[in-house]
């Protein structure tokens, strides 16, 4: 029975998709609902912030279905170098409803459903922006991370319809986008690590626009349109509880045990190798920065610990050139007082914290072993 029901439904689905490819103004019932879909956090690097959607539903035209502007496709030729530059082309997809929250049943993440309380006519405009982003060439989007992602790109086509600005941002507005986001990354150290320094200035703004799936889905709650909330009450579809992934490596004592090595090895060959990787990131960074249109990396000040400049020093002591090895040393020393006194008040001090201790005692050594020494006169 199940199995004819689901088949009668999928035969549905795809009469609907195919009228809609050709007709963009399909009219809803009166009963229908259109909805925010928020799904909870996985422990995948695309699931780490959750993700919205919109479900339409009307069971008088045997519609159900729920449109998710976070596709993208591995196929597209040159797919690394278009992602690191920021200029893949992310597009608008519609599946069934029961195939949809399968698969996230199949991943246990949770599920909450949030109604649009607006008129039919308002549910109308949305449900045909919808379609007319999903069936046209309006579907393809070029993503950035703050700026257009699978949340704001709901929030654009809702005020859209609205034809206002209704859904903002409720709450604190004056948290970094930086402090926002360092709690995801809980429980995968070295990617929270990584983004911590890869990341420039930009994420060190306040964070006002809505980008995250949680941050619309409290916002929604606090919204009002026409002195009435704009949505109902949050039902919860799934319900699971996060699971904890453990990894033998991708924890804070590996970090700790590689830089406790550096520190207490205090030999000459592991200083170069430490300040060897230090630059080529910083060389990645620099790089990519310019590379890449992705603003959020632009203007990273962390490269005054990962410098690139601390390959110069190496050169020049391999060529056992003691003075420029030494102020090379001292130079990248202030870099370090510097960046420590700019670092005090951001979310990620503490965790670039002991690559800070372990680069000054490393520097401090290469200055002493290379300080010209003042002769004694007796």
């Amino acid at each position: 029975m199940k199995n004819v029901l689901f088949k009668k439904t999928l035969f549905s689905l795809l009469l609907l998709l195919g009228f809609l490819g050709y007709s963009q103004n399909v009219p809803l019932s009166k009963e229908a609902k259109i909805s925010v879909i928020t799904c909870g956090l996985g422990n995948e690097s695309y699931s780490y912030f959750g993700h919205t959607a919109i479900r339409v539903t009307d069971l008088a035209n045997n519609i159900d279905v729920v449109y998710n502007y976070g596709n993208f496709d591995f196929r597209t030729p040159n797919f690394v170098a278009k992602f690191a530059k920021g200029d893949l082309q992310y597009f608008v997809s519609v599946r069934s409803f029961p195939e949809f929250i399968n698969d996230y049943t199949n991943e246990k993440r949770s599920v909450f459903e949030q109604e649009l309380l607006i008129s039919p006519d308002l549910k109308q405009k949305l449900f045909d922006n919808l379609n007319a982003a999903a069936f046209s060439e309006e579907r393809y989007y070029t993503y950035k991370f703050i700026d257009k992602n699978c949340t704001s790109m709901v929030v654009d086509v809702i005020n859209k319809s609205l034809k206002a600005n209704i859904v903002t941002k409720k709450g604190d507005t004056t948290e970094t986008y930086r402090s926002i986001l360092f709690p995801y990354f809980k429980d995968h150290f070295y990617e929270q690590l990584g983004t911590s320094i890869i990341f420039g200035t930009k994420v060190d703004q306040a964070g006002t626009k809505i980008f995250l799936p949680f941050e619309l889905k409290n916002s929604l709650e606090k919204t009002t349109f026409q002195n009435q909330p704009l949505v109902n009450k949050s039902k919860t579809l799934l319900s699971f509880e996060k699971e904890i992934p453990s990894s033998w490596w991708n924890n804070i004592y590996t970090y700790l045990l590689l830089l406790g090595f550096v520190v207490l090895a205090h030999h000459k060959v592991v200083d170069k190798i430490y300040l060897l990787i230090l630059s080529l990131i910083g060389i990645f960074f620099i790089t990519v920065g310019f590379y890449s249109l992705h603003q959020e990396l632009a203007m990273n000040y962390n490269v005054l610990l990962l410098s690139p400049l601390l390959l110069i020093l190496i050169l020049f002591s391999l060529l056992k050139n003691k003075r420029w090895t030494y102020r090379f040393a001292v130079l990248h020393l202030l870099f370090l007082i510097v960046y420590t006194i700019f670092m005090i008040n951001k979310a990620h001090f503490f965790i670039v914290l002991p690559m800070i201790i372990t680069s000054g005692f490393v520097l401090v050594r290469v200055a002493i072993r290379n300080k010209k020494r003042i002769p004694i006169i007796i």
